[in-house]
Formats: C-alpha cells, sequence, structure tokens
C-alpha cells in the first residue's frame, strides 16, 4: 500500500469529507467491485467515482500505480491494492473485520490470495475471447471512442497471452475451473449466508468483485451461469447486500465445503503456478513454463504474485500465536501447501 500526501503535489482533489471515502475505479473492475464490497460490509460512507483525464495524473502520482481501484480517505490520503487496504480499513471497522484473527484469518488469505491472483485470470479470458462482448465494454471504458477501444481489445488478448490463457486447452478448462467453483458456491450459499459461515471475509468480497463487474454482467459468462446457478447469483445481486453485522465463521481448519472445493482447486492448478512463477525470479527469467491442465504454458513472471506469496508467509510466521501457528503449519502439511507458505 502507497500513498502521498497533498503536500507532495498541487491537488486538483478535495477529500472527502470526515468519516467517508471516494473510490476512484470503474463499475466493471474486477479489484474496484471487490473494494465497494468490502466497504459495503463495513457499513462505511463511500462513493465510486470513474477516473477522469483531468484526475489521473494526480491519482497515478499519489497512489504510485496506474490501476485501479484506489481508495481516497478523508485524512487525504490515496491507497492502492486491495488486500492491504482491506486490512488497514479492518482496524477502523473492528466489529466488521473482513481478515479475522489467528489461525481463520490465514485461510482467508490463502483463499483470497487464490481469487485475486488466479482467478482473475479466467475473468479477463472471459471477457476478451469472445467478441460478444467486446463493444460493451471497449466503448463503456474508453467513453465511446472507437479506436482507444479497438486499443482496449487489443490489450485484453495481450493479457491473455501473458496470463497463460490462449490456448484451446487453457480457456476451456479455466471456464471449467471457475464452473465448479459457482457448482461449490450454489451448494454453500443455500446452507449458510456466506462462503465461509453466517458472516462475509474478505473471500467474499473478491468472489461478489468477480460476477459483479465480469461473470455475471458480461454477455459470453453472464448467458453460461445465469440459468445455472439461481442461489449465487441472487446472493450477488441482493442477499450478500443485507448483512447486518452478525453472524459466525465456520471454524478452523474444518471451515466449509466451499473452502474445501478452493483447496483442492489450489493444489492442482494455482500451487505448481506459484512455484514456478517464484523459481523464474530467482532465476531472473521474464517468462516460464509450467504444465497446467496437462499443457504446458508459457506465463510471464510476475513480482507481485511473489510479493503477496511472502506476505502470507511472513503473516503465519509472524502475526499469529505460536499455538495458532502449529496449527496452521500441520493444515498446510495437510493439504500439500507447506511448500508454498511455510
Amino acid at each position: 500500500m502507497f500513498l502521498r500526501s497533498k503536500t507532495d503535489s498541487k491537488s486538483i482533489l478535495a477529500p472527502p469529507h470526515n468519516g467517508e471515502y471516494i473510490v476512484y475505479g470503474w463499475k466493471q473492475s474486477y479489484f474496484t467491485r471487490k473494494l465497494e464490497a468490502a466497504l459495503k460490509f463495513y457499513g462505511a460512507n463511500f462513493e465510486s467515482r470513474r477516473i477522469n483525464e483531468d484526475s489521473s495524473k494526480e491519482i497515478r502520482y499519489r497512489s504510485g500505480t496506474h490501476q485501479i481501484p484506489v481508495l481516497h480517505t478523508s485524512e487525504n490520503w490515496m491507497l492502492a491494492d486491495t488486500t492491504p487496504i482491506i486490512m488497514f480499513l479492518d482496524g477502523r471497522f473492528p466489529e466488521r473485520r473482513l481478515f479475522p484473527a489467528g489461525a481463520l484469518g490465514v485461510l482467508v488469505h490463502i483463499l483470497e490470495d487464490y481469487f485475486d491472483e488466479w482467478i482473475a485470470r479466467t475473468s479477463v479470458h472471459w471477457r476478451w475471447a469472445y467478441r460478444e462482448n467486446h463493444k460493451l465494454l471497449s466503448l463503456d471504458a474508453t467513453g465511446g471512442d472507437l479506436e482507444e477501444a479497438q486499443r482496449l481489445v487489443d490489450w485484453g488478448g495481450r493479457v491473455c497471452r501473458a496470463t497463460g490463457v490462449s490456448t484451446e486447452i487453457q480457456q476451456r478448462e479455466a471456464e471449467n475451473e471457475y464452473l465448479r467453483i459457482l457448482d461449490a458456491a450454489e451448494a454453500q450459499l443455500g446452507g449458510s449466508k456466506f462462503l465461509l459461515g453466517e458472516r462475509p471475509t474478505a473471500l467474499d468480497c473478491i468472489v461478489l468483485g468477480g460476477l459483479r463487474a465480469h461473470f455475471n454482467f458480461d454477455p459470453a459468462p453472464k448467458k453460461v451461469i445465469t440459468p445455472l446457478y439461481p442461489i449465487a447469483i441472487d446472493w450477488c445481486e441482493h442477499r450478500a447486500d443485507t448483512w447486518d453485522g452478525s453472524g459466525n465463521l465456520a471454524e478452523f481448519p474444518t471451515s466449509t465445503e466451499f473452502a474445501q472445493c478452493i483447496l483442492k482447486e489450489i493444489t492442482k492448478t494455482y500451487k505448481p503456478f506459484l512455484l514456478a512463477n517464484r523459481d523464474a525470479l530467482e532465476g531472473n527469467q521474464k517468462a516460464f513454463k509450467v504444465t497446467i491442465y496437462g499443457e504446458d504454458v508459457s506465463y510471464l513472471t510476475r513480482p507481485y504474485i511473489e510479493q503477496s506469496r511472502q506476505m502470507t508467509k511472513n503473516h503465519i510466521k509472524h502475526l499469529i500465536p505460536e499455538d495458532d501457528r502449529l496449527l496452521v503449519l500441520s493444515w498446510l502439511d495437510q493439504h500439500g501447501l507447506t511448500d508454498v507458505y511455510a
């Protein structure tokens, strides 16, 4: 998380009023909708704004990134990176925190990271691999500029190649992986209010972000999932936002059937990708190959993914009590994740 104060540049953006927030992003952005879901769960007073030509330079300078969303606080801070933003906001809304304390918080970090860094590529694929999405999304993103819209479509294709979803096998199996996730979500939400029990976590935020920005909005995935998952769609569109602040989470390490489903998916796909990305960074390689869905796939090396993995390792090592740490280490071994996070 990065910020610069208003004294670092000539500010044209007034901060929100005390206790309020502004989200600078785009309604069809995976991570913008993740942050908006979190702010709704906190009961925070916020508004969402698009970044325009006048504001973009200052927002990028003060947040330290060109990526969205950026959170503007009443202290006139501009914060980037949704996971540390949510951890920061947990301190302001302790009764509604979205990363639980102790061992359960480790589980949430690992599951959330899978959706942040792995399923995000599925959302990009399902958006830009299908022509029926392009006009709606590219023109909305560019304000009707046809030339810029085409550049955005071309960019989407490059991102698909960089994240390993450019072959027929990878595209088909990435979609199938997400449908397995929705199978588990549909079953889980038929028996509990949220994915890990009766209150939300950061995991619910990122799953909602994906549904609201991509899978339940873009025409290509929407026509597939809407008839198959009525409970999950109702949760996305209505139920999730009715939380009153009550409820408990399922206990660690058993958690919920949904959590167990995601852990199995992690070991099959995200784990080998994480370790290959780590090795490529250590070898100063710009790209690497790893076998995913039975096919050798090339990926661009991504430093942030390794940084995120290290954040989880450091959390386990330094930020939970010793008894919880021993429980987590045993749990990681049970799920074949010791070499990733311990």
